[in-house]
């Protein structure tokens, strides 16, 4: 059985996401922050770090929410959630699970922090760049590969909601307005809102 360690108002949501649009049976294991239950010595078997989410699924244990993304795409195919490795799609499908934790993130840290960080320097380039270059491959859409849906949308689509529409930290743009509307219609977001929400 999958177990997926998560807990409210935190980047869990990501996964959380995930294995509601997988279609897959799960366990939801509830790993409360405020208590520090993600500091036990069990759990720290998991994930070294520290930190939610994490997942195991039999002797297969991993943490990172792009991680996770990318093991269930691969793992479990008929999720549809993931280009198979023969796909020249599978090339742009990477760059943009991994644009989230390695770009998005880190843009959204910048503007929050207002830290000047050269560009030459910032391995994400600046805050502007990540958004003008993700706004331009969103204008194309539906989803970030064109017409299908993926486990990169998973990753962009939970960076946007917390950076543009829950905390506004990140202004609107009209691709980045378009693109939330279709992934908050998806029902298995729906879903992930409502189990999160408690």
């Amino acid at each position: 059985m999958i177990k997926l360690y998560w807990s409210p108002r935190s980047r869990s949501f990501t996964t959380l996401w995930l294995m509601e649009e997988s279609g897959l049976a799960y366990e939801r294991v509830l790993t409360d922050i405020s208590t520090g239950a993600q500091k036990t010595p069990d759990y720290l078997k998991i994930n070294p770090m520290g930190k939610v989410p994490a997942l195991t699924d039999g002797d297969a244990a991993l943490g990172e929410a792009a991680a996770i993304c990318a093991y269930i795409g691969d793992r479990y195919p008929e999720t549809k959630l993931a280009p198979a490795v023969t796909d020249p799609r599978r090339a742009r499908y990477l760059q943009w699970l991994f644009f989230s934790p390695g770009c998005i993130e880190p843009a959204i840290i910048q503007i929050y922090t207002k830290i000047e960080i050269p560009t030459s320097t910032a391995a994400w380039g600046s805050a502007t760049q990540v958004f003008d270059v993700l706004e331009a491959a969103l204008e194309k859409g539906p989803w970030i590969l064109g017409e299908e849906f993926s486990a990169a949308d998973i990753t962009i689509g939970s960076d946007l909601n917390f950076a543009v529409r829950l905390f506004k930290m990140v202004p609107s743009r009209p691709a980045f307005d378009a693109y939330l509307a279709r992934c908050m219609a998806r029902p298995a977001l729906q879903r992930a809102e409502k189990i999160a929400a408690g």
